[in-house]
């Protein structure tokens, strides 16, 4: 997805903090949504992007003021080094957690208690080996989340998928 494209795609009231603000993007990759983060961050703010591989040469443009932090863990397998996040972005990374109910546990000790979780994740339930291993629907992002507490579960957008499996949804998310 073009940087423009994450943009769009992320855009709701919620992303725009009053101040800076302190937020993780879980399974970085090459930073595409950390970009598209930053957009919406005002100045002082602070992005952890996390992922397990992360290229030495790896370079994060965002606005002036942002600063991106960038760190080698594991996510999935790793405890978490943050407290009082404002919040986390997960762009196709919560699809590799098997133990999703778990991690959303973890997750939330992350957070202040107004934290926000921003996930991009494929709108199907069905699998596809070694790319999209636990897959999760809204529907049951939503039933997930309720589990756990959380009552504000929203989808702000939703694409079709380059590659043609499921449609991408984009879904804001705050106890």
């Amino acid at each position: 997805m073009r940087t423009e494209d994450a943009i769009q795609f992320i855009r709701h009231k919620e992303l725009s903090i009053a101040g800076p603000s302190d937020w993780a993007d879980l399974g970085c990759g090459s930073g595409t949504f950390t970009t598209a983060l930053a957009h919406y961050l005002q100045p002082g703010s602070v992005i952890h992007a996390v992922d397990k591989d992360i290229p030495a040469d790896l370079k994060i443009p965002v606005p002036a003021g942002i600063q991106v932090k960038t760190q080698e863990l594991d996510f999935v397998k790793e405890e978490l080094p943050f407290e009082q996040l404002d919040g986390i972005v997960m762009a196709n990374a919560l699809h590799y957690v098997k133990e999703q109910s778990v991690f959303i546990e973890r997750i939330g000790r992350c957070l202040r208690p107004n934290g926000r979780l921003l996930l991009v994740e494929y709108n199907t339930d069905k699998p596809v080996p070694t790319w999209v291993p636990y897959p999760l629907s809204y529907p049951s992002l939503e039933k997930l989340f309720k589990a756990h507490g959380y009552q504000h579960i929203e989808m702000i957008g939703e694409r079709s998928s380059v590659y043609g499996n499921a449609n991408l949804y984009t879904a804001i998310i705050r106890r």
